[in-house]
């Protein structure tokens, strides 16, 4: 047995399933809390006293991006200090933070005031990520993929339920209100963390493996460099297409009116795949090995990339978008698993803390490349150009996979 095997198997805890109950269920809250803003952030921005549209679109646009422009930044630095100072710990101060930055959104009175906090979110913020270091070194590697699948699905259920509450709530509390509700639920994820969750105190590191930390504790950094630009792809081509939906969309359906509506379900088809996917691929890699259902997964997906460059209904394109998030669904939890099972325990929230950045990374340049591209070359040429991307990194990863 090796040492990674050894120091990971080390990390499993008795608690790992109703860790994982806790943890799903506080991703779900501050996932929520992160993307509800994005249907009235417009409207608040208008409030705090901005006027013209070009000026209230691009104080939105800097407003959303901002927090996870430094959740990028500080991400790998928050893993580093779970490693030191416990999973726990990290998740309560995200819970914590979280809840006093999304509270006091809702007494800025200036535009500057929101940008900071959100700013201030990102930083304090990865509640979900952190959950998923926990998970990942608590559960025993042979349900690592169900596991995580199944806390994928909590933080895809939230990216698709945050902004419907965003777009119900406001009309019927008030915007303040709705930051102050959201704040107090994210307070009680807080409590729940800080009774629930249970850490088992670990032994204190001996002086090797104080200086045998970070990268150099990896034997074969290979496969961990590998999934960490497979992350970076993977969001990079499913954020490439999000600017240019509602534009698309635009051009297969007759009715002005409806346009909004079929973007909308367009946009949530994908995640309610991935939703129901995540941990049904989670179990089934568990048993045929992660490489294979990463592979799988970017292949799939890339064919059905192509007919989406040539629908004709809006209705196509739903259906498309469905099926694409169902093979897609197991995709980061297959990779977060292939990280862990590579690397030492005493350094998995180091490396995972990568991982997401590199993850964030590709949210802020898909959307920057698929607006790009689909301005200056038209829009099949964002989902064709992602399906090469996609169909590129299937057959890269067929090749370096391990051998049985």
């Amino acid at each position: 047995m090796t040492d990674t095997d050894t120091d990971s198997s080390s990390g499993e805890s008795i608690y790992w399933k109703q860790n994982l109950l806790v943890c799903l269920l506080g991703s779900f809250t501050t996932i929520v809390a992160m993307t509800l803003i994005l249907p009235f952030l417009p409207l608040y921005i208008e409030q705090l006293g901005e006027t013209g549209h070009a000026a209230i679109v691009q104080w939105s646009g800097i407003a959303y991006g901002a927090t996870f422009f430094t959740a990028a930044l500080v991400a790998p630095l928050w893993g580093r200090l779970a490693d030191i100072y416990g999973r726990k710990l990290m998740l309560i101060r995200a819970s914590l933070g979280m809840a006093i930055a999304m509270s006091l959104m809702g007494m800025v009175t200036e535009v500057w005031h929101l940008i900071v906090l959100r700013l201030l979110t990102g930083l304090l913020g990865g509640y979900a990520s952190g959950s998923t270091v926990l998970v990942a070194t608590q559960t025993p590697k042979a349900r690592t993929g169900w596991a995580l699948g199944t806390l994928a699905s909590g933080i895809m259920a939230g990216n698709l339920i945050g902004p419907l509450i965003g777009g119900g709530l406001p009309p019927l509390i008030g915007i303040r209100a709705t930051f102050w509700l959201i704040g107090g639920v994210i307070f009680v994820t807080f409590l729940a963390t800080s009774l629930f969750i249970k850490e088992e105190k670990r032994p204190p590191k001996s002086q090797t493996q104080k200086q045998n930390s970070g990268w150099k504790a990896i034997p074969d950094k290979r496969p961990v460099i590998v999934m960490l630009l497979a992350g970076m792809l993977l969001m990079l081509a499913t954020m490439s297409i999000e600017p240019i939906i509602t534009v698309y969309v635009a051009q297969l359906v007759d009715n002005p009116a409806h346009i909004t509506m079929v973007a909308g379900i367009v946009m949530s088809a994908a995640a309610l795949g991935s939703v129901l996917s995540a941990s049904r691929l989670g179990r089934l890699a568990d048993r045929i090995g992660h490489w294979n259902v990463i592979v799988a997964a970017l292949g799939i997906s890339a064919l059905l990339l192509i007919p989406q460059a040539f629908v004709t209904e809006g209705w196509q394109l739903v259906i498309l978008r469905f099926l694409m998030g169902l093979s897609l669904g197991g995709l980061l939890p297959c990779i977060t698993s292939v990280i862990r099972h590579n690397v030492p325990d005493r350094v998995a929230g180091n490396i995972l803390g990568y991982a997401t950045s590199s993850q964030y990374a590709g949210q802020v340049i898909g959307p920057l490349m698929g607006g790009f591209v689909g301005g200056h070359f038209g829009m099949r040429a964002v989902f064709l150009g992602t399906s090469i991307l996609l169909a590129g990194s299937a057959l890269y990863g067929w090749i370096i996979r391990p051998k049985p």
